[in-house]
């Protein structure tokens, strides 16, 4: 019986290190979500610019992103100039500005240019969490039937967009 006990931390390190090894080339940045598959939860938001209602109807009919973001966010500062690059090349994006102040959002918007076709407010995070959102910034794909096709958490650049450009199609 002692001579097992001996072997017992032996065994357990053994065991750690194949959790280890199995967990090895996975994407540690990839978050699940369980409206991937699914329409865009209903929703009734106001708009940042002339505070109109703004329902799931109001919503484009091609595939277009939804880009969850505030002033308060650093990523998104980040982000920001190459959504402004998306835009410019035709990509349509909804931008929600979650959990922040219109006037902020405003000036926000109007230094940094606005690469969104509707920005609608989400000052409580009721949407985000509807979204499944963790924080900001989050981009889904949404195809032209509202079905959430894709999610990325953390900000879109060069290297992660053709992923998410396949999405899109």
């Amino acid at each position: 019986m002692r001579k097992i006990l001996l072997f017992l931390p032996l065994v357990m390190f053994l065991a750690l290190g194949g959790v280890f090894y199995s967990q090895l080339g996975k994407d540690v940045n990839y978050m699940p979500s369980a409206l991937v598959g699914k329409s865009v939860p209903d929703f009734t938001l106001v708009s940042l610019f002339d505070d109109e209602l703004v329902t799931n109807a109001d919503l484009p009919s091609t595939p277009y992103l939804i880009n969850f973001w505030g002033t308060w966010c650093p990523a998104c500062h980040i982000e920001h100039p190459f959504l402004n690059r998306l835009a410019q090349s035709g990509i349509t994006i909804i931008g929600i500005d979650h959990k922040d102040q219109q006037a902020l959002a405003l000036q926000w918007l109007e230094e940094k240019g606005n690469p969104y076709q509707q920005v609608l407010m989400d000052e409580i995070g009721h949407f985000g969490l509807d979204m499944g959102i963790t924080g900001a910034p989050e981009t889904f794909v949404v195809d032209s039937n509202g079905v959430v096709a894709y999610r990325h958490q953390g900000e879109i650049n060069e290297q992660n967009w053709p992923t998410m450009k396949e999405y899109l199609q």
